[in-house]
């Protein structure tokens, strides 16, 4: 390829200037009340506990330095995905993002939902109050997918066609209902669900590839995939990157800013040493996701 990776996170925007890109469309980015992100990096101080490695949160940051850091690397779109872990608190995430979402017109309004009487009714208001995505957290919360309380919400999230953006692989902890099982049951019951796929699906990345190939709306995002702090835990074969080029329309950009070990260039210089090529690339960084959320320019 012509154009070369970025050297560092000042470098992105001139990466994706040469590929002919007008910036990034990042996926999976969080965003979360503060009490609530002070948890999560809580959790984060502690993965040599959980995970075995160290997880040094890069951009642990006051919420105006991080949505500057965003606006400085280029990325145009990016959501702010909460997520519950108990029920009773669903609700109230949303409220909350869609307070952050107001006057910020480059965040996704986001929202979330558990498994509990009522979902389908905040869910519903969610989208008439502009939610464009979803996110749902398999191994925090804990429930299985298909729970019959969700079966109104899924329902009219795949009649809407509202993307969501999910966690379900096994990495990089397993839980409950974790990994492709469930999320084969689900998208038998509802087919043409928007969903994407957190990860890749990792570590289970050759199934959750057989489901993107399948099931005509389900995407993958990039999020800490390919990255060497991925690649030592959870690697890749490289035998099935030739699945992954042929998924080029369905394969998004996602980071997980802010609470990722190491600086945002080095999820694109991953990516860009996979060798797929420079459409691939620009595809990803850029056109699905616009594709996905109606992004213009």
């Amino acid at each position: 390829m012509s154009v070369q990776p970025p050297a560092d996170d000042a470098d992105v925007p001139r990466y994706w200037r040469e590929l002919g890109l007008p910036g990034l469309v990042d996926v999976h980015v969080h965003f979360l009340p503060e009490r609530v992100q002070a948890k999560v990096w809580q959790y984060f101080e502690a993965a040599g506990t959980h995970y075995g490695s160290d997880w040094p949160v890069t951009y642990r940051l006051p919420e105006e330095e991080r949505l500057a850091v965003l606006d400085r690397l280029g990325v145009r779109a990016f959501p702010t995905l909460p997520y519950p872990h108990k029920a009773g608190m669903a609700a109230w995430l949303n409220e909350w993002s869609h307070a952050f979402a107001a006057g910020r017109p480059q965040v996704l309004r986001s929202a979330t939902f558990f498994p509990e009487p009522g979902a389908a009714d905040y869910v519903a208001q969610a989208l008439d109050g502009g939610t464009r995505v979803f996110k749902v957290h398999v191994q925090v919360g804990a429930f299985d997918p298909r729970d019959r309380l969700l079966d109104d919400v899924w329902a009219h999230l795949e009649e809407t066609g509202t993307p969501v953006v999910i966690h379900c692989g096994s990495g990089p902890l397993a839980g409950e209902h974790t990994g492709p099982e469930p999320m084969e049951g689900l998208l038998e019951r509802y087919p043409r669900l928007q969903l994407v796929i957190a990860h890749l699906g990792m570590p289970e990345y050759r199934e959750f590839l057989d489901l993107a190939e399948r099931y005509e709306r389900v995407h993958l995002d990039t999020t800490m995939f390919a990255t060497d702090f991925t690649e030592r835990l959870m690697p890749f074969d490289p035998a099935d990157r030739p699945r992954l080029a042929a998924l080029q329309e369905k394969v998004v950009l996602g980071s997980d800013f802010p609470s990722i070990p190491y600086p945002y260039a080095h999820q694109l210089q991953a990516l860009h040493r996979l060798d797929l090529g420079e459409d691939w690339l620009r595809a990803v960084l850029w056109h699905n996701g616009a594709r996905l959320f109606t992004i213009e320019v």
